[in-house]
């Protein structure tokens, strides 16, 4: 468990986002207090300042999970930290000369929001360059630790800080944390060797993440579940402000209860693995005791026991949440973790300010008790349902292997001309003669081979049937460049590869007929040489990673 922290570069980013995260909670504290004090108690503009923080990722999301697997990802993290960094000090120094407003706050804070939505994809999937695979569950299990010790503490000292000393204070204390990280991130990217990128169109990256998680079940299904979930958990901090005040608190008196959410996902971390030795899936099981907290947090009458169900939905969030992540971050290769992730975060991060803007108009309505018990409600009825999503556990989760691509030249069909490289589209053309009887077995291969294309770069896929000749079916899918198929050749895995092999076996012919076929500019004259030195790196992937193999009379595949 301890693994991950003997890596000098890991320890050095968790330690600096520790210190970001205290500075990320005592901004959450002044951001909200200062709201709730310029617009008189309103729980819908406390609602829109708490969303401002994750609102963006609805819109830039996959943009930054696209930048993270086709850019340095350290040096999109020191861009993106220095946005949130002059966003926090501007807070500060309008705050401190009274020249703040609600709706200046709040584009600052989108601003802000903005910076996070850039640097969570590239963070996150920045964690495989940083320690070995199998090291990754360990590695993610501290920084959730780590964040939710800041949640512990940074609410509190939030609290105190704004009490004391206003919240300019607090704006500028997140300022200076932004830097430490900026420093700790150009230390790790000194010890990071260089890396495959993806060299392809903004466009393309962000079609072939949407595609990656359309046609996974096992992510679409937990995409699914988190969206609804950042729906129904966001209610308890959303309106937290008011609930403090209704109890008669003050932003100490929020702070605190905020810590003892943190505190509770401390617990959470602690108690983790004692839960899953007894075989619980930590993901049905947090959702539906978050709920349960949620809903005696609306009934209790004192500080106390509202700190007592603070701490249960902090140790069931965290149970939840954090096995989610693992999850996400398991099921997806290297080669789109950047886009999964995005993903991963759009729906629950990204959809969570829907959450806490609903709750607050809610609020405002029917009463902040009303509000806390009705969508918690709606937590313990998800987590009921959550069996249906068919979400494997951990230890069920085999991380995608790559067996045949690993062996191949990992710069194969890399040099070449980049006008050759973007040509496009590229159309294959693989033909098979089935044998009558095995016709249905083999439908339902073509299935699973359909999904393995789409999932590794095809953007169309079809299966095709000889009217003259019914045992002869042609598969016809697309890429949207040549590059992006030789790409596709280096994701395959090793279930892939093994659902070509059975697909290949059904043809009763030579063998499966393979054509490649790429749009030509007539108005451009082709570098022949080039283009003869792409068709060669290419014969030479279909000869070793288990495609179906070229004719001997065709060059180009």
């Amino acid at each position: 468990m301890t693994s991950p922290l003997r890596i000098a570069r890991f320890r050095a980013l968790w330690s600096a986002s520790i210190f970001s995260a205290i500075g990320t909670f005592v901004q959450s504290v002044a951001g909200s207090w200062l709201m709730l004090e310029l617009t008189n108690g309103s729980n819908t503009w406390v609602g829109l300042m708490v969303a401002s923080s994750t609102l963006p990722l609805l819109f830039f999301s996959l943009t930054a999970g696209a930048l993270a697997d086709m850019f340095d990802r350290a040096k999109i993290m020191v861009l993106a930290q220095s946005i949130m960094a002059v966003s926090a000090l501007s807070m500060a120094l309008l705050t401190h000369f009274g020249r703040m407003t609600p709706g200046i706050l709040l584009l600052l804070g989108l601003m802000l929001g903005m910076g996070g939505a850039l640097n969570l994809p590239s963070q996150q999937a920045l964690l495989p360059e940083l320690v070995p695979r199998e090291m990754i569950p360990s590695a993610i299990a501290f920084q959730s630790a780590g964040f939710n010790a800041a949640r512990a503490v940074g609410p509190a000292i939030g609290g105190a800080i704004v009490a004391a000393y206003g919240a300019a204070i607090g704006f500028g204390v997140n300022s200076i944390s932004y830097l430490a990280m900026i420093a700790v991130v150009l230390y790790v990217a000194s010890t990071l060797g260089p890396r495959e990128r993806e060299n392809t169109t903004m466009f393309s990256a962000v079609t072939m993440g949407i595609r990656y998680a359309r046609y996974t079940e096992k992510f679409r299904n937990l995409l699914t579940l988190s969206a609804l979930y950042a729906i129904t958990s966001a209610v308890v901090q959303a309106v937290l402000p008011g609930y403090t005040t209704e109890l008669r608190g003050t932003a100490g008196t929020y702070g605190f209860l905020l810590g003892a959410m943190g505190t509770g996902a401390l617990i959470g971390v602690a108690t983790r693995n004692r839960i899953t030795e007894r075989g619980v899936h930590l993901i049905p099981f947090g959702i539906f005791l978050f709920g349960v907290f949620g809903i005696l947090l609306g009934f209790v009458p004192n500080l106390a026991l509202a700190a007592v169900c603070m701490a249960g939905c902090g140790a069931f969030w965290l149970l939840s949440l954090s096995t989610m992540n693992t999850t996400a971050q398991l099921i997806a290769p290297d080669w789109i973790k950047g886009r999964a992730m995005a993903l991963y975060n759009l729906s629950f991060s990204g959809i969570a300010p829907l959450g806490s803007i609903l709750a607050g108009v809610v609020a405002d309505q029917v009463g902040i008790r009303a509000t806390l018990i009705s969508f918690s409600i709606g937590s313990v009825v998800l987590g009921l349902l959550t069996p249906r999503f068919r979400i494997p556990k951990l230890e069920e989760i085999e991380e995608p292997a790559f067996t045949i691509a690993d062996s191949l030249n990992p710069h194969l069909g890399q040099e070449v001309d980049e006008s050759i490289s973007e040509e496009g589209p590229v159309v294959v053309l693989n033909t098979w003669v089935v044998d009558e009887a095995d016709i249905p077995e083999f439908l339902k291969v073509m299935q699973q081979l359909r999904l393995v294309r789409l999932t590794t770069g095809a953007y169309r896929w079809g299966l095709m049937r000889n009217v003259s000749d019914p045992t002869r079916f042609t598969e016809v899918f697309a890429n949207h460049s040549w590059y992006d198929h030789l790409a596709q050749h280096r994701r395959i895995d090793d279930d892939a590869a093994a659902v070509i092999k059975r697909a290949r076996a059904f043809d009763r012919s030579d063998g499966p007929m393979t054509r490649h076929l790429i749009s030509v500019d007539v108005l451009e004259a082709i570098d022949e040489y080039d283009y003869m030195r792409t068709l060669a790196s290419h014969e030479e992937m279909h000869a070793t990673d288990g495609s179906i193999p070229l004719p001997s009379d065709e060059t180009a595949g």
